[in-house]
């Protein structure tokens, strides 16, 4: 049985990002995605299709079509309790939920992976002993949390 993975937004958006600044994340999300993303079975949200489809930015449809053709883990009640709870617990910020229900999708599906390029409050060693105790409080699986720099596969790595 494959690993599985759940893939917030972040993923598609660094996939076709340009910006030079960020071409090492983009390089490594690219070959994560066309090369190593088979060893996994990879589900996103219709969460994440929202926030793809809000605004206008380069490469929008691009980055909606990476994720359209991912198995969708269906919206349950209990997805938005955990996502409040995350908020009240102060483990992710009142300004931006979407954080609290990338994590709660991934933790209510225990997925065993949560892909993210988002350092600041979700793929954060600081975070995670806070995540974990959050989860195991909800009764949750608490999912591995990684940026595509962490997700090698043993054989690549050197």
């Amino acid at each position: 049985m494959k690993p599985s993975v759940y893939i917030d937004t972040t993923i598609p958006s660094y996939y076709v990002d340009t910006p030079p600044s960020l071409e090492v994340h983009i390089r490594r999300t690219r070959v994560w995605w066309e090369e190593e993303r088979g060893y996994y079975e990879v589900f996103t949200s219709p969460f994440v299709l929202r926030e793809l489809e809000e605004g206008d930015f380069p490469g929008q449809s691009q980055a909606l079509a990476l994720v359209q053709r991912l198995p969708l883990l269906a919206p349950d009640p209990a997805i938005e309790d955990v996502g409040r709870q995350y908020i009240e617990n102060y483990l992710m910020p009142v300004s931006d939920v979407r954080d609290a229900f990338h994590l709660a999708f991934a933790s209510h599906y225990k997925m065993d992976y949560l892909v993210t390029w988002n350092c600041a409050h979700l793929a954060n060693v600081n975070k995670r002993r806070h995540i974990a105790q959050i989860n195991q409080r909800l009764g949750l699986f608490t999912p591995v949390i990684v940026t595509p720099l962490e997700l090698l596969l043993p054989e690549r790595v050197d």
